[in-house]
């Protein structure tokens, strides 16, 4: 099967639920509407059982042959979600994939999700075999021309539409965050009588957005604003902010900030990597602020952390998903609120 583009996956799948996807890319809203596709296709094909692992250091890669081969007392076909936050299983888990797209059963439907896969990565054996298999998707960043065309296209899908001076006062609101201009585009959809939003609305709109602003507080993070950042995590709370979009904003950053120190320590620029990695260039003070007080294990031990609150916020793991989101934000601000040691313990936990 040929890679696919994001856009042709609702046409491939009403030809029929392939056995493999593979979704890899570093924005987070695409991403997990791609996911959610899937999902709801597999559901209406009686795929009514879902499982989802976290692959990580500490992952078991024979858990993933276990679980295909599981029979179920409630459920004849099972969805088998890997998310891959690194891109890389390793040595084990490159043979264990090869294995599962050797045995491929119509009773699965094999998810994996990851972040954006270099060259290499996608000339290795086990992408090979999964692109073989069934289908691999690619997600890129949407460039800054290309905003406008999606919040048109976008607005649309809600049965919306906007002045073209709308549009404009939205993408430099949001600066290239598409959580964050789905998020308004929701908002627009209560304030709107008549389906069209005008300059004036949008000006409005975006003037009296919460007094608590997620990508605020993924800044104040970046900056090192401690106080700043968990008081507006609080406030984010108080209001009924869900816990997952706010993981998701800080992850889409803390990932952003080991891709440039990868690259730099490959030689490259700042200017260069910022850029690669879709940093606008007013936002480049506040990343080479947290590059300069994080190292590279620190923000390796954030990943992790990342994903220990995303298994905690899912009911996966025992714990408190609001009290490691502020341990999180401290951390990204340099101030560890508790000891390294105790905070690798707590992501076995």
């Amino acid at each position: 099967m040929a890679k696919l583009r994001p856009e042709q996956l609702q046409s491939n799948i009403k030809k029929g639920l392939l056995p493999v996807y593979l979704i890899s890319g570093d924005e987070p809203l695409l991403a997990q509407e791609l996911c959610d596709t899937l999902r709801i296709a597999a559901r209406k094909a009686g795929y009514t059982e879902r499982e989802v692992h976290q692959v990580d250091r500490s992952f078991d890669w024979i858990s993933l042959n276990d679980s295909a081969n599981a029979l179920s007392l409630f459920s004849e076909k099972k969805i088998i979600e890997l998310n891959i936050p690194s891109g890389k299983p390793g040595a084990e888990g490159s043979k264990a994939l090869n294995a599962y797209c050797e045995n491929l059963s119509d009773d699965n439907l094999l998810l994996i999700n990851t972040a954006k896969l270099d060259q290499s990565q996608q000339r290795s054996k086990w992408f090979k075999a999964l692109d073989k298999a069934g289908a691999t998707i690619q997600i890129w960043p949407i460039k800054t021309a290309q905003l406008p065309q999606w919040i048109s296209q976008r607005l649309s899908s809600e049965g919306l539409s906007a002045d073209p001076q709308a549009i404009e006062v939205l993408c430099a609101r949001v600066e290239g965050n598409l959580l964050a201009a789905a998020q308004e585009i929701e908002k627009l959809k209560l304030l709107t009588d008549d389906n069209h939003i005008s300059t004036e609305l949008m000006s409005s709109a975006v003037a009296n957005s919460a007094r608590y602003d997620i990508f605020d507080l993924a800044d104040k993070a970046l900056n090192g604003q401690a106080e700043a950042c968990v008081r507006t995590l609080q406030g984010l709370k108080s209001e009924g902010t869900d816990a997952i979009p706010i993981l998701w904003a800080l992850a889409r950053e803390i990932r952003c900030l080991n891709q440039i120190t990868h690259a730099q320590t490959q030689g490259q620029h700042f200017d260069r990597a910022a850029k690669s990695a879709g940093v606008w260039d007013n936002r480049k003070p506040l990343v080479r602020a947290a590059l300069q007080r994080l190292s590279p294990p620190q923000l390796e031990l954030l990943m992790r952390k990342a994903n220990g609150i995303d298994r905690a916020a899912k009911g996966m793991r025992k714990a408190d998903a609001w009290s490691e989101l502020a341990d999180l934000c401290l951390c990204l601000c340099g101030k560890n609120s508790i000891h390294p040691a105790l905070q690798r313990l707590s992501l076995t936990l």
